[in-house]
């Protein structure tokens, strides 16, 4: 597990002033709010950020989600600061912590029934790079880079690191970065495939609304469904694959925004997505 030192004379904030949380044109944002620790992020800013996720699937007003940060960190990793108080450690406790703790926090993302973008404001280190990483499309400004602690700190991985990682860039890369812990630019994890799109770090706001802008207003089952599918391709043999592909299809033909589609297409002329 990363982590970061707590601060003993550092006085407690609300949750809501250290996760921002707006809806904006259908756009959910989420942003980590506390540069001064880089954005490590707590346990009660984790139970918050998952809440928020689960909250955007079920919420028919919230069709696309952006996650970002304030100050010159995306996120430093995990401080374990306001977790709950543990005994005597026994066999079994350091992997449940893991499994409520880091791969809650991924699965969130990677589970969230609307698109997900990452816009990495800076450096995104640990469990921060997974949580980039875990979205379904990361813009990174030009200063943003990726570091994986874990070695430099004799851990192993956390957060779903061993997971994404092949799955994005190939095993081999993925044992470089994360033997090493290097750190990695922005330009350089645009070019390994880790990042969508490097933009300079006046435009990373102004990209991201325009991309969530788009997302936004497109066919949101099916853009799930489509999440969905592809989470799943890596996992699976082909007939299950295509199984799974002709059951979302089945699924998506009952939504109003497919019917439009269709109508749109015949009619010939811009179709209007209403998210159901």
């Amino acid at each position: 597990m990363t982590t970061s030192s707590p601060d003993p004379t550092a006085s407690p904030e609300p949750l809501d002033s250290l996760i921002l949380h707006t809806t904006d044109n259908a756009v959910s944002w989420i942003t980590l709010n506390r540069p001064e620790a880089m954005n490590a992020v707590t346990w009660d800013q984790r139970e918050r950020v998952i809440a928020l996720l689960d909250e955007a699937s079920g919420d028919p007003g919230v069709r696309a989600v952006v996650i970002t940060a304030t100050g010159r960190g995306f996120c430093a990793g995990a401080d374990l600061r306001g977790a709950p108080a543990m005994g005597e450690r026994v066999p079994g406790d350091v992997a449940r912590t893991v499994r409520r703790g880091a791969q809650r926090l991924i699965a969130a993302v990677l589970d969230c029934e609307k698109p997900v973008i990452a816009a990495v404001n800076g450096t995104a280190a640990g469990i921060g790079a997974h949580l980039a990483f875990a979205c379904d499309l990361v813009i990174a400004a030009e200063p943003a880079r990726f570091i994986e602690v874990f070695a430099r700190r004799g851990l192993v991985p956390d957060g779903g690191g061993a997971y994404l990682l092949p799955r994005l860039i190939g095993p081999q890369r993925a044992k470089e970065l994360m033997f090493f812990g290097d750190s990695v630019s922005a330009t350089e994890a645009e070019r390994l495939g880790l990042v969508n799109r490097v933009v300079p770090a006046d435009d990373l706001e102004k990209t991201a609304r325009e991309w969530a802008r788009r997302l936004a207003t497109g066919p949101t089952r099916a853009l799930a469904l489509t999440k969905q599918l592809l989470n799943a391709s890596l996992d699976s043999d082909r007939a299950t694959a295509f199984a799974a592909e002709a059951n979302a299809q089945e699924i998506n033909m009952t939504t109003a925004d497919a019917n439009e589609g269709v109508a749109a297409f015949v009619e010939r002329r811009p179709p209007t997505f209403r998210g159901r």
